[in-house]
């Protein structure tokens, strides 16, 4: 009887320490969110140096090119 005492003694102890370590508090969490700018010129730039060492064909170049000078001068 006495060792039963002690077994419920332990599980009210164990249950106590678990559950503060389970997130029983309230807890919010914020999403955050990450925005870089780049310039247009900075994208011909790079645009420019994708074509140069071959990433992207003549045809890829002109195309983006266009869409990054389009975009710009909106």
């Amino acid at each position: 009887m006495n060792s039963m005492k002690m077994s419920a003694i332990f599980l009210a102890m164990m249950v106590a320490l678990l559950g503060g370590c389970c997130g029983g508090g309230s807890t919010t969490v914020k999403p955050t969110t990450t925005t870089t700018t780049v310039t247009s010129g900075q994208q011909l730039l790079d645009l420019q140096k994708a074509y140069d060492s071959g990433v992207i064909t003549k045809e890829q170049y002109d195309k983006m090119k266009k869409d990054i000078i389009n975009k710009s001068s909106k």
